[in-house]
């Protein structure tokens, strides 16, 4: 029986680290976790804020996805949407999903994430 999502992984283009730990770390706000020993060695990078983990893993034949996309929740949609937006990334928002605000951007190297939050 599934109990919980552990993480979503996410590719990334090789030598991409810095520009990622910066996204995920400075503009998200996400913290990087060790990768255990065995796993470091292939490159890439963690993160997580609270029990959200997100994966960077190296792909050499890297594509961002344009459909496939992890949703993350926040609290404070708009104070969220306006610190990405000050950090240079595109904000989008869409009105599609009821009960719920929501927008979709792009992360250092072009794979799509949705922010959401429920209304009331």
């Amino acid at each position: 029986m599934i109990t919980a999502l552990d993480h979503v992984q996410l590719a990334a283009p090789p030598h991409t680290e810095s520009a990622l730990r910066t996204y995920y770390g400075e503009v998200l706000g996400m913290t990087e976790i060790p990768k255990p020993a065995a796993l470091a060695a292939n490159g890439g990078l963690w993160f997580a804020c609270g029990p959200v983990q997100l994966h960077l893993g190296i792909d050499p034949d890297f594509r961002p996805s344009r459909k496939a996309h992890p949703g993350l929740r926040v609290v404070g949609i708009e104070a969220f949407a306006a610190r990405l937006a000050g950090h240079g990334a595109e904000v989008v928002w869409d009105g599609k999903l009821p009960g719920h605000r929501r927008f979709y951007s792009e992360d250092a190297v072009g794979n799509r994430l949705e922010f959401l939050e429920p209304i009331g």
